[in-house]
């Protein structure tokens, strides 16, 4: 059994019913942040180059918000139904990195930072539910027990 799997285990064992509405509120959170970023890609383009984040030319950077905007809406619903929780997650972490240490961290750690906060606090639970999984509440759950009858 290697590490990833044992991690897989225990986050099944420990899960909580509680969790679920945590995972569709970050679902449906990250849902609306996808649609945010494909209805403004403009200013966040220029946010991009404005901050030069990783050298971006304006071509890059336009292909860059249009992937993060479908990952987040599609991660969004998948992580909120409880489809693929775990991968999901995982594809979302790379994404809040970015947000986190190149775009958010450039206006400091105050309080009035709300931005920062929020994807600091979005990183977090989805490396939550990376390790714990979908939860009793989810498709993948409803899957696993069809599969056993």
């Amino acid at each position: 059994m290697t590490v990833i799997q044992k991690i897989e285990r225990w986050g099944d064992l420990h899960t909580t019913k509680a969790l679920d509405i945590v995972r569709i509120g970050l679902g449906l959170l990250i849902f609306s942040k996808g649609i945010a970023i494909v209805s403004n890609t403009q200013a966040l383009q220029e946010l991009l180059l404005e901050k030069s984040v990783f050298g971006f030319s304006g071509m890059m950077a336009s292909v860059a918000i249009h992937i993060a905007g479908f990952v987040h809406l599609v991660g969004g619903i998948l992580i909120a139904i409880g489809l693929l929780t775990r991968f999901a997650a995982v594809m979302q972490i790379p994404i809040l990195l970015v947000a986190v240490f190149f775009v958010n961290i450039s206006r400091g750690f105050s309080m009035l930072n709300s931005e920062l906060w929020l994807s600091l606090i979005v990183l977090l639970l989805l490396i939550l539910f990376w390790v714990t999984g979908s939860g009793p509440y989810s498709v993948d759950q409803a899957m696993k027990k069809k599969e056993q009858l």
